[in-house]
């Protein structure tokens, strides 16, 4: 099943269940979204109830399998990890893992405090190990998988105003390099995508100013804004056994930014 038929439909992700942290807004909603349409099973956490329950419903006849939804908070690891065994006990092994929960707020460098750095990397990158962790032996017994761990370009360019997330983002291409190798003899693939500037709703109502959109347009390739379904695709590529060769490799989705 897919919701456009302009674009790829994925057989080897039918059926298959999948896990997406921060998936009720933004990219993460797009990716709900679009393995929803691909027959996945699709398991999400975040803390937006609102927003998560208002995607699941607006799916309701577009999709083979309901998303399931769990509240979570995924900085809280004791909490994590019964979370993604409720979508196990849901749905069965989680064959591909998305660590997508994020958050960008600017923050001045003089004004980053020893407890909001380590906030920043609680919230951004933390988690990604600790869900790996989390599902890795269930996805090695079941012969496999697909992790995707969502970096970012900032780190690349480099940002300016936000040297927490930057740092973290950078973090998580090391990561995903490490766990590649760590992960690879058990056909557990894992792989990081870096997003440019992205038009999602929070982008547009927080930052997405004329002056903004002009900086974005002269720096990239592209004249066109870039969005989160067009992560969503890269991503659906990624877990899919189409892309069964590819592990340890960083994909810039920007508009040709970088």
């Amino acid at each position: 099943m897919t919701g456009n038929n302009h674009y790829a439909a994925y057989p080897s992700l039918c059926d298959r269940v999948v896990l997406i942290t921060g998936g009720a807004s933004g990219i993460g909603s797009a990716m709900v979204e679009q393995f929803a349409l691909q027959g996945a099973k699709v398991g999400f956490l975040d803390i937006a109830v609102d927003q998560a329950m208002e995607l699941i419903d607006s799916l309701k006849g577009r999709s083979t399998h309901q998303p399931f939804f769990i509240r979570c908070d995924i900085t809280d690891i004791s909490a994590l990890r019964p979370a993604i065994q409720q979508v196990e006990e849901h749905f069965g092994t989680i064959r591909v893992l998305i660590n997508n929960a994020a958050n960008d707020d600017r923050h001045d460098m003089q004004d980053v405090t020893p407890e909001y750095w380590d906030n920043r990397m609680n919230v951004n990158l933390r988690h990604h190990f600790f869900t790996i962790q989390a599902v890795s032996p269930a996805m090695t017994s079941a012969g496999g998988g697909s992790v995707i761990n969502m970096s970012s370009i900032a780190w690349r360019i480099p940002s300016m105003g936000l040297p927490a997330y930057v740092t973290a983002k950078a973090a998580i291409v090391g990561l995903t390099r490490a766990m590649a190798h760590e992960l690879g003899c058990s056909k557990i693939r894992v792989n990081s995508v870096l997003p440019g500037a992205i038009a999602t709703e929070r982008q547009k109502q927080l930052w997405w100013t004329p002056e903004y959109e002009a900086e974005i347009m002269g720096r990239q390739a592209l004249k066109t804004s870039v969005l989160p379904n067009d992560v969503a695709r890269m991503v659906l590529f990624l877990a899919s056994d189409d892309s069964s060769a590819i592990t340890n490799q960083s994909f810039v989705v920007d508009g040709g930014w970088v």
